[in-house]
């Protein structure tokens, strides 16, 4: 639902302000937002105030300004995913769908239109051509002249889509024609017919009562509405401000206890603008503070604030859940100085703090990231006279807990267990994990053992503490947690998960798949999630032939509902180089009806794009298409990959203006695929256009400068090539054997023997290990000052058989021959 916004909301709220004073004050630290209790000399009650500021009014127009920010957009997303369709271009439904549109589109005789497929349509092009008419006539006309033929089957779909064809144009009389016919015909209605009538009746004028007909009819039938016929009611009563009526009818459909009712005098006055309006109702505060709660929970946070300002307008007692329930909505919508505002006005009404107040307050500073102010609401808590209960505890120790700040908690804890106050198990597993992330192991234990020889830990707890170990890779700890956990007969399926999960970052995998086995002899059945781990474990470990295992045992089961895993398997087995398995793999998901999507189709792509098969990955692409998937930048990226790969310059340069015109443009990755085949057939100027843009952009890379740098050198234009090798070593952009090779031979061509000395001494200090090429291009700086071949072979001789030594002498050598110190130059 799109929520209005509007300035009559909170107006009257500005009529709360403060108008006694106190007399006498208990200080605590001030702050730009906290909120001071002040003592009456002659009350024991307690009173709210800001020093540092006179009291502002709620400026409502600012107030939905900040919440049209924070809500809307989330609101509206969460609409469009429930109601849009995706609207597809003729084109896009692939196969001979276009031209039958085509031909309908333009000739008018349906005889004529239609004779290349007469007898041959498929019920699926059949209800495309009727969704894809423009007027409702051409539908009908279609619709008729399919039913004459009499050799087409016509299904409760193809009735569904004239029903909602003839609603949106308000043909009535046909509608209901067409519902009769349907029912002589013996064609079933099924829910979305009904969920079609009651929206095309809904959203087509003043016909509400007419659309709630149809669900009345359709429970006569003895047929209840489905998600989606249920979310088309609740619907109809938003769109005609019948909010409490969509609440009572989402309750009763989910069950989840007696529906609210609201209590309406009879000259209630209905509101426009989709905005929750109570005039004249005579609610009571428990029912509109229940209210407020519902709809601020919903995410409706209008219909919550006009509902505060009606209890206002009324004079209906606001009381402390009220103004409690406002200060957690606004909190939680980052409305921190309205929160204040609330805390002032609480007094002025008589409402005083209670232990949920602060309990609120807390929560929503910890939520914004304000500990400090959390705690000092907390010590104000204690001297108004209000004990912290359990709430007030856990909500701070989780927090300490999850910011790792352990002085804190171990004090808190301490307090804890002095007032005798439980901690839960989301407090235990917190703060094992704080422990645990901190490596104060010993600690984490001892902790952990205080609950478990206690017995208080739950199933879930123990999952919690294992996964706390395994993810930072401390497998036995998580495994001593695991046989705690079996020791109390607690385990459960998501312990076994986490476990194995433990195994998997520990690279322990014989034991991960030695405990997955073992689950049934424990009496548990292994779930989706359990194979999805296990098969992701094994495949990432290059261990595909025992995931592919696995993944049979998993689709034995009937828990493969999509080939994300069968993606894990095929990626591995093509990472291996094991193409034929990898095709292999993919068939049998095809003979399972396991449907492909388009990351399937890029991973197969991309393992025939590394093996340089042009063939296979251009079919896969082909088959991804003709499936109705289109091209993305991943799988173009693969295919630049594969054509730079197998020199195929024409297929390069086409996928790459497909990735220029794309939205989010080329990838450093395909630009330099680009990049590697413009240098290696020297098209110089194409090479520059590529690398200037690169460099304009500020992504060129070492592989960038290092493909000009090769190009430079081939043509003979030696002083470009210099500059570039200059730039890479001043931009820190050697890293690779490769670039160090192109800039040592680089500076063995045009007889620069300490440019290549320094880069060799560079070289070995970063760790990267000279090869053939390396030495040839400094043996040719040696013989360039007239070292010997024999000498120069000698050197390249002692490179194989001792190469610690071999590069200490190639030092002396080049150092003694050029006068520099090699081991300090």
């Amino acid at each position: 639902m799109l929520l209005k916004f509007h300035p009559l909301c909170l107006n009257d709220v500005n009529a709360l302000a403060p108008t006694s004073t106190s007399t006498s004050t208990s200080i605590l630290p001030e702050n730009n937002n906290f909120v001071r209790i002040l003592h009456s000399p002659n009350s024991t009650k307690h009173v709210i105030e800001h020093q540092h500021t006179p009291p502002k009014s709620l400026n409502l127009e600012q107030d939905l300004g900040i919440l049209k920010k924070r809500v809307n957009r989330s609101v509206v997303l969460q609409h469009n995913k429930v109601h849009i369709r995706c609207l597809t271009k003729w084109v896009c439904y692939g196969g001979r769908i276009p031209s039958i549109l085509q031909a309908l589109s333009t000739v008018q005789d349906l005889d004529e239109a239609l004779m290349p497929w007469q007898e041959a349509l498929t019920c699926k092009e059949i209800s495309i051509i009727l969704k894809e008419q423009v007027s409702w006539e051409r539908a009908l006309q279609i619709f008729e002249w399919l039913e004459k033929k009499g050799c087409y089957e016509l299904n409760v779909i193809h009735y569904n889509i004239i029903f909602r064809v003839l609603g949106e144009a308000q043909k009535w009389c046909l509608v209901e024609s067409l519902w009769d016919e349907m029912n002589a015909r013996g064609v079933e209605p099924v829910n979305s017919t009904y969920g079609t009538l009651i929206d095309v009746y809904g959203k087509g004028g003043q016909r509400k009562d007419k659309a709630l007909v149809w669900l009345k009819k359709m429970r006569s039938q003895g047929m209840e509405p489905d998600e989606i016929t249920m979310g088309i009611v609740v619907q109809l009563h938003k769109r005609n401000g019948e909010y409490q009526k969509a609440h009572e009818f989402f309750s009763k459909w989910y069950s989840t206890g007696e529906p609210l009712r609201l209590r309406r005098s009879n000259n209630t006055s209905k509101v426009g603008h989709n905005v929750l309006s109570y005039t004249n109702v005579c609610l009571s505060s428990r029912t509109y503070n229940t209210l407020i709660d519902m709809y601020g929970k919903a995410g409706q946070l209008w219909a919550a604030f006009e509902i505060f300002a009606k209890m206002i307008k009324q004079g209906v007692s606001l009381t402390t859940v009220t103004l409690n329930t406002m200060i957690h909505l606004y909190g939680n919508h980052g409305c921190l100085e309205k929160v204040s505002l609330l805390l002032q006005r609480m007094v002025e009404l008589r409402c005083l703090p209670d232990a949920r107040t602060y309990n609120i307050l807390i929560s929503v500073y910890i939520k914004h990231n304000n500990i400090n102010l959390a705690v000092r609401y907390f010590a104000m808590m204690k001297e108004t006279c209000l004990e912290p209960d359990l709430v007030s505890y856990r909500t701070l120790l989780h927090a300490y807990s999850t910011r790792k700040m352990v002085l804190e908690a171990e004090e808190h804890m301490q307090e804890m267990d002095e007032k005798g106050l439980e901690i839960d198990e989301f407090a235990q597993s917190a703060v094992t994990r704080m422990y645990v992330e901190l490596r104060m192991l010993k600690k984490s234990w001892l902790w952990f053992r205080r609950f478990h020889l206690a017995g208080s830990i739950t199933s879930d707890c123990y999952s919690a503490i294992i996964d706390a170990y395994g993810q930072q890779g401390y497998t036995l700890e998580a495994e001593r947690v695991f046989n705690c956990c079996k020791e109390r007969k607690k385990l459960g399926v998501l312990v076994f998960n986490v476990m194995i999960k433990a195994y998997g970052v520990g690279k322990c995998y014989d034991k991960a798949c030695q405990l997955f086995d073992s689950m049934e002899t424990y009496g548990f059945i292994a779930d989706k999630c359990s194979y999805s781990s296990l098969i992701h474990i094994l495949a990432t470990a290059d261990r595909p032939h025992i995931a592919k295992a696995y993944l049979k045992r998993m689709q034995d089961a009937g828990l493969v509902t999509d080939c994300i895993p069968y993606a894990a398997v095929i990626t591995s087995f093509g990472k291996l180089g094991q193409l034929e398995q990898a095709k292999g793999l993919y068939k049998e998901m095809i003979a399972y009806n396991v449907q492909p999507d388009v990351i399937i189709y890029g991973v197969l792509i991309n393992a025939f794009a590394d093996a340089g098969s042009v063939k296979e990955a251009v079919s896969y692409l082909d088959e991804m298409q003709w499936a109705g998937f289109p091209r993305n930048p991943t799988i173009d990226n693969s295919l630049m990959k594969l054509y730079t790969k197998v020199g195929y310059l024409k297929e390069a340069q086409e996928t790459y203006k497909l990735l220029q015109s794309s939205e989010q443009g080329p990838s450093i990755f395909s630009s330099n695929c680009m990049l590697d085949l413009y240098t290696e057939r020297l098209m110089v100027e194409q090479a520059i256009e590529i690398f200037e843009s690169l460099k304009q952009k500020g992504v060129a890379n070492e592989f960038s400068y290092a493909m000009m740098l090769r190009m430079y050198k081939k043509i003979g234009r030696l002083d470009e090539a210099v500059q570039i090798a200059k730039r890479m070593r001043n931009l820190g952009l050697l890293t690779d054997l490769l670039s160090y090779n192109n800039i040592i031979g680089l500076y063995s061509l045009v007889r620069r023997p300490q440019e290549a000395t320094k880069t060799f001494k560079e070289m070995e200090k970063s760790g990267i290990q000279p090869d053939d090429f390396t030495f040839r291009a400094l043996g040719q700086c040696l013989l360039n000052y007239g070292v010997s071949k024999q000498d120069i072979g000698r050197l390249e001789v002692m490179v194989k058989k001792d190469a610690p030594n071999a590069l200490q002498e190639w030092m002396l050598m080049l150092s003694s021959v050029l006068g520099i110190d090699g081991y300090t130059y």
